[in-house]
């Protein structure tokens, strides 16, 4: 499965030369917006953290 993952990529490259520089300008952009970066990692640490539970009946 990996080897066909890579494969695809390699196939994306050959095929749309462009395809890097277009990833690293999206990439760049959406790292320039700080409301999105703050977005994505408060959902990355909200998956891991535990769920609290009431305590006080």
């Amino acid at each position: 499965m990996k080897w066909l993952l890579v494969g695809a990529v390699l196939a994306l490259l050959l095929l749309f030369p462009q395809l890097p520089a277009l990833l690293v300008a999206t990439v760049a952009a959406i790292l320039s917006k700080p409301v999105l970066v703050a977005f994505g990692l408060g959902l990355c640490v909200r998956a891991r953290l535990p769920r609290l539970r009431r305590w006080a009946p």
